[in-house]
């Protein structure tokens, strides 16, 4: 399975002539190139006009600076990220497969672009108040998915419903840093599934009295 994580420019090579919007999906694809290829803090403006062959008036006609043109680009990604999470899941399913649902499509959309997860787990906490805005506004998103998730019939019936905010913020926090780490360590974000699923559902599972 190939899961398309972020945006790309059509096929073809649109034109803002053909397209509006064509400029800035290639801009988009030119700033993703760049930071698979030399990472976020070495990628320049020249780097991601070069690579989306336009000028850098036509960056600046989008685009403020570099670091808009990435929240840009990560707001889109978890977007779509988020879109394919929810089409992933079968509420009908028992909770234990829906967890699996979600978290090997999180794992498939991460590893079709591990370059650009990495950078938006590692450079966003780092840049300015736009992109730390960002970030909580994707949390809260996920969050929000994950809740409603938690929050049916099937779910509560095995006790394992509604899941509280702190956990799901425990939950996101640990799969992204295991991302993080894999990516870094030079290994496959699909090796992480099964221990992520496991982890997840032992998160998620009905509570029980002490």
């Amino acid at each position: 399975m190939t899961t398309v994580w972020r945006p790309r420019a059509q096929a073809g090579g649109t034109t803002a002539s053909d397209d509006p919007g064509g400029f800035r999906r290639r801009l988009l694809d030119g700033l993703a190139a760049s930071i698979v290829e030399k990472g976020y803090r070495n990628t320049t403006v020249a780097d991601v006009v070069r690579r989306a062959r336009t000028s850098r008036r036509t960056f600046y006609e989008h685009f403020a600076d570099k670091e808009e043109c990435f929240i840009a680009l990560l707001t889109a990604a978890n977007a779509e990220m988020i879109r394919q999470i929810s089409a992933a899941v079968d509420q009908t399913a028992p909770w234990p497969t829906q967890v699996r649902q979600a978290v090997e499509t999180w794992i498939a959309c991460a590893e079709s672009e591990p370059a650009i997860m990495l950078s938006w787990i590692r450079d966003v906490p780092s840049l300015g108040d736009a992109a730390r805005r960002l970030q909580r506004e994707v949390m809260e998103a996920f969050i929000t998915v994950i809740q409603t998730f938690c929050d049916t019939e099937e779910w509560r019936a095995a006790g394992a419903g509604p899941a509280s905010r702190q956990v799901v913020v425990m939950l996101l926090g640990g799969l992204r840093e295991l991302t993080a780490t894999t990516v870094e360590d030079g290994g496959r974000i699909g090796d992480i599934t099964e221990v992520a699923v496991r982890s997840s559902i032992a998160l998620l599972a009905p509570r029980t009295s002490v």
